[in-house]
């Protein structure tokens, strides 16, 4: 059956379940930072990436040194792109260097760098994910990107990509190269992560059915499945005959459901079916 329409929070608690968000992304980010990534010298990128590296050459307090990157970097972006970051970003930016000074003494988690790097990348792609759920940022390198790309021909991916290469090569010159490898391992899965949290599992799937029986198929789509199907217009390539195309949405249970209704009404009708990574709307989740 459909799902009712949720209603949308209070103004003031969905303000408050932001900034929850932000606080508790960044807890767990600064928690991963120093039960996996800094006893093991995984430079993955950011300004924690920077502050280990500073930490093993120089033996600076981590905390600090993420609070003199990250400070300044926000202020430079209120001055340079606006007032967009906001006080929920700001909030991101101090109290994630905070946390990283509360739990310093805490017990490395692991002594593997292989498993650190891993793990870490899971701790940081799954903090930055909730806290970009709580619409805001962290601050650090992803600021400078930003900064970079507005005076430059670079593309903000390509930014991203140097900064945070530019942080993994160091940590290769400083540790090793071995270090650097897994760096590189720890970003590769923090990206991932980051993907999983924003946009799901995809357990859903997206049906594109042309059948010549689209009036039956799509009869049956809405009473037998209680899904709703829209109909797009179509063209063969070969023949030029138009067509109706019926696109369905259906949760990954349904599937094997919608391929047999299909086959039972047509078949000799062409199904392509790709996942759906976000679905937003009645029947499924709302925004």
């Amino acid at each position: 059956m459909r799902k009712r329409y949720r209603e949308p929070k209070h103004p003031v608690i969905e303000k408050l379940s932001e900034y929850g968000l932000v606080i508790v992304g960044a807890a767990i980010i600064a928690i991963t930072f120093n039960v996996f990534l800094l006893p093991n010298q995984i430079a993955s990128g950011g300004v924690s990436g920077i502050s280990t590296i500073l930490t093993g050459t120089f033996g600076w307090e981590p905390a600090y040194v993420q609070w003199a990157f990250n400070i300044p970097l926000f202020i430079s972006g209120l001055l340079l792109l606006g007032m967009q970051f906001g006080a929920k970003s700001l909030v991101g930016t101090l109290v994630l260097p905070l946390i990283v000074f509360l739990t310093k003494d805490w017990d490395p988690w692991t002594q593997d760098a292989l498993l650190g790097s891993i793990c870490g990348g899971i701790g940081v792609g799954l903090g930055l994910g909730i806290v970009f759920r709580g619409k805001a940022s962290t601050g650090g390198t992803d600021l400078a990107a930003q900064i970079i790309y507005k005076y430059t021909n670079f593309s903000l991916g390509t930014c991203v990509a140097l900064i945070d290469g530019l942080i993994v090569l160091s940590a290769a010159i400083v540790f090793d190269i071995e270090k650097g490898l897994y760096a590189l391992i720890g970003l590769y899965v923090t990206s991932k992560t980051i993907d999983l949290i924003q946009v799901g599992v995809g357990r859903s799937k997206m049906a594109m059915i042309i059948t010549n029986h689209d009036e039956e198929v799509r009869h049956e789509i809405i009473h037998g499945l209680d899904r709703g199907v829209t109909r797009l217009s179509g063209q063969g390539g070969y023949t030029d005959d138009s067509r109706p195309i019926l696109m369905c949405v259906i949760d990954q249970s349904e599937f094997t459901n919608l391929k047999q209704l299909v086959k039972d009404v047509d078949p000799k009708a062409f199904v392509i079916v790709m996942d759906a990574s976000e679905v937003l709307g009645e029947g499924f989740k709302h925004a």
